[in-house]
């Protein structure tokens, strides 16, 4: 039945931005995480990449993580000679975390969980008042 297929394909999308909501809340927390000594790297962004994958148990596109990979943008400097991993110059690398961008994925990707639940809500009262009539 069509929503049947409807709320799998909502639950694969669900799953998808758990996925991304995970890999948001660790650039988060290491958005001040240098190295611990000069010349290590700082902790680098991940960023998600999602794929449609067809399943032909139901004949329907879901989507799929497709990799969880870093961004290769360039680190932040900061000039703090005092500090354990700076270079000879006085400056430290920080991560290339923008909080600012990782709450606006955030707020992304929980509204789009939350269209899918919605979604699947749906279907289920669709079936539910489907069941209702014919058992009338």
């Amino acid at each position: 039945m069509d929503l049947y297929k409807s709320m799998a394909v909502s639950a694969s999308g669900m799953k998808a931005q758990g996925t991304r909501l995970k890999v948001i809340s660790e650039n988060l927390a290491n958005a001040n995480t240098t190295a611990e000594t000069p010349g290590d790297l700082p902790y680098r962004r991940k960023t998600v990449t999602f794929r449609n994958e067809l399943d032909r148990t139901m004949d329907v596109d879901k989507v799929r993580v497709a990799k969880v990979d870093v961004d290769k943008s360039d680190f932040q400097r900061r000039y703090d000679p005092s500090h354990p991993s700076a270079d000879a110059d006085g400056y430290v690398l920080l991560p290339n975390v923008n909080t600012v961008v990782e709450a606006m994925d955030m707020r992304e990707a929980q509204r789009s969980y939350e269209a899918n639940l919605s979604a699947i809500d749906t279907a289920r009262q669709m079936l539910t008042r489907t069941i209702d009539i014919l058992r009338a």
